[in-house]
């Protein structure tokens, strides 16, 4: 497995709102990972890296293989967040993803975690290698 730690954080700024909320009007547990997986979706475009492309020219998808994520503080209707990425490692079929998502008014944690993403086979949804055309594409963007 590569080491890209590295590797700068990808930031993405979130609002939190009515809908990501319970009758609380703290963000649901489950709209943290919501959060993650739209920061690494924009993290890939903001290397010029589009995943319905990717599908088109490799045939291939990603999927979560494994999560960890802890809930640290709430977030609440109307918080601006800051949810980051940074790429911890990449293996033969796979990267490895460290992230956090951040309340803007006070910098706290409220939830990190670590993901590990597979690439598959469209057709019969089994991992296959990551393209050398997709690694080039994510070195060449740091």
């Amino acid at each position: 497995m590569s080491n890209h730690q590295d590797q700068p954080r990808f930031s993405l700024p979130v609002r939190v709102y009515y809908e990501d909320t319970d009758l609380n009007s703290v963000v649901f547990y489950a709209n943290y990972i919501k959060f993650m997986e739209r920061a690494r979706t924009e993290w890939l475009r903001s290397l010029g890296i589009e995943l319905d492309v990717l599908r088109r020219r490799e045939g291939m998808l990603f999927a979560v293989q494994r999560m960890e994520t802890e809930f640290l503080r709430p977030a609440f209707f109307n918080d601006l967040l800051t949810v980051t990425v940074a790429l911890r490692g990449s293996g033969g079929a796979s990267l490895d993803f460290v992230q956090e998502v951040r309340r803007e008014a006070d910098a706290a944690c409220c939830c990190r975690g670590r993901t590990k993403v597979i690439c598959v086979d469209e057709k019969t949804l089994r991992p296959k290698r990551l393209p050398k055309t997709l690694l080039a594409e994510i070195a060449d963007g740091h």
